[in-house]
């Protein structure tokens, strides 16, 4: 996931801000706004509060219905990590903060795992019938 390569240094909490959650700062936001795409018709719900519940859920590993109250609902975060992931928005994000730090290229971590059925290690064994 292109949101789980950014290092936890470049975030942080709202000043004030004494619960869990993770909330982007003005100095942040304004560094990604230039990334935003434009609204067309109705303005879009607040950036800060969708992005920040976006990176939360990212960082946590939540499922996107477990996103805390704070951010919103988590179809409108949902329904924008989509949108924007399918445009590419996070990838330029993540180009235009590497260029900015002087880096050539933008080299990206992916933690996700798949857990195997306990089954599919037999499968070949599994064709004369007898498993191990």
């Amino acid at each position: 996931m292109i949101l789980k390569a950014l290092h936890d240094s470049q975030f942080g909490k709202r000043s004030g801000d004494k619960s869990d959650l993770f909330w982007l700062t003005d100095e942040q936001m304004a560094k990604r706004s230039p990334f935003f795409p434009k609204s067309h018709g109705r303005p879009r719900v607040d950036d800060r509060r969708v992005l920040s519940g976006i990176i939360f859920i990212n960082r946590n590993g939540l499922r996107w219905r477990d996103a805390p109250e704070a951010y919103g609902p988590h179809k409108t975060l949902y329904s924008r990590w989509k949108r924007w992931s399918e445009k590419g928005i996070f990838a330029q994000m993540m180009v235009g903060l590497a260029v900015e730090h002087g880096e050539e290229k933008t080299v990206m971590i992916d933690a996700t795992y798949l857990k195997a059925h306990r089954t599919a290690t037999s499968m070949a064994a599994n064709k004369g019938g007898v498993v191990a």
